[in-house]
């Protein structure tokens, strides 16, 4: 197992099966706006779900953990979070489901990394950040998967279009904050919202997250979820979010 390990990692359980994820702590740890994500995502049997912006790959195996899909597709830019994706594939023994492609998700169509209209469900965590927004951060890492500088909003929801089947199912999680800037785009893209949950840190806070579930030419009509709240007044996570984490 120590030979999985580069300067600077760990391997943490993650649960989700007895799950484990090698992590750089200096670099970028996932947060709990992916298990959110992954667990908020539903990929029907079989099925094929590809993951935009994979990062050391945590939704994919959280994903082959709670679906039965056929086969789970990582992109990532960064080379070192795809190299350290790779290894959390080995290590948890996933090459059979589980494939990463190194690349930018916009040019997946042109290097023909993924086929056009090939997939059931497409999934993604995008930087929440505009570009010229916000103070970034030195580490270069930690920039990049926060602030839209190798990808905008919308080349993520244009390319799930071109990915998606027809009825497919699309994934995101972001700022409440982009609500209009996301419906207008996904509705371009013929992606229509039909499922949206807001995320509160607790019940006194406004909400700091959005869920939305998007279908390829889906029919108008968008459903609101019940509000979800993170933490308790202890500051303990809800069981809500604990039954997410299977706790």
């Amino acid at each position: 197992m120590e030979a999985l390990l580069r300067d600077g990692e760990r391997i943490d359980n993650i649960g989700f099966g007895d799950l484990r994820l090698i992590q750089k702590p200096g670099n970028f740890c996932y947060g709990i706006d992916a298990v959110l994500l992954a667990t908020f995502a539903e990929v029907i049997k079989y099925g094929k779900v590809i993951d935009l912006g994979a990062g050391t790959g945590v939704i994919p195996l959280i994903l082959s953990h709670r679906t039965e899909a056929a086969e789970i597709v990582g992109v990532e830019v960064q080379k070192d979070s795809y190299e350290r994706g790779l290894r959390n594939v080995a290590l948890n023994n996933l090459g059979d489901r589980v494939i990463l492609i190194h690349g930018d998700i916009k040019e997946l169509a042109e290097k023909k990394l993924a086929g056009k209209h090939s997939f059931d469900a497409v999934i993604t965590n995008p930087p929440y950040i505009k570009d010229g927004g916000g103070i970034k951060n030195k580490e270069e890492a930690r920039t990049i998967a926060r602030h839209e500088t190798t990808a905008k909003l919308s080349d993520f929801i244009s390319v799930a279009s071109f990915l998606l089947k027809e009825r497919g199912d699309f994934y995101m999680i972001h700022r409440p904050s982009r609500l209009v800037d996301i419906s207008i785009l996904c509705r371009r893209y013929n992606l229509e919202p039909k499922k949206l949950r807001l995320v509160s840190p607790n019940r006194d806070t406004a909400p700091n997250l959005l869920l939305i579930h998007c279908v390829k030419y889906g029919m108008p009509e968008l459903k609101f979820l019940a509000p979800l709240y993170v933490y308790q007044e202890d500051g303990s996570y809800t069981s809500e979010i604990m039954n997410l984490y299977e706790k």
